[in-house]
């Protein structure tokens, strides 16, 4: 299985998580003004570990949304670090050399 289409997507991937994340945070930062229902910080949550933390994390500069709460901060950043693990675990398997579980050594069983 050749993983080159697998790797020229993830940009693309990237690019459009991080678009649709900082539109998310736009809305939820209109409906704030107008206390009108707002999107969840599990969601927002969820579109940075997809990939869109880029985007989350223009939008809380840009925007200053979700910029001060620092439980949220402590969260988006543990799921930049949860993003960017896996992403260098693929770019690990998929990438030359790789091959993850299949050229693992093999680990030694006590007893």
């Amino acid at each position: 299985m050749s993983s080159a289409p697998i790797l020229s997507l993830l940009p693309l991937h990237y690019a459009a998580l991080s678009l649709l994340t900082l539109l998310v945070y736009a809305w939820d930062k209109s409906a704030a003004r107008r206390r009108a229902w707002r999107i969840s910080e599990a969601t927002l949550h969820g579109l940075a570990l997809l990939g869109g933390w880029p985007g989350a994390w223009l939008a809380q500069a840009w925007l200053r949304h979700k910029s001060r709460k620092q439980p949220f901060r402590t969260w988006f950043w543990l799921t930049v670090a949860a993003n960017l693990a896996v992403l260098a675990l693929l770019l690990w398997w998929l990438g030359p050399g790789g091959g993850f579980p299949f050229s693992m050594p093999a680990i030694p069983l006590p007893g």
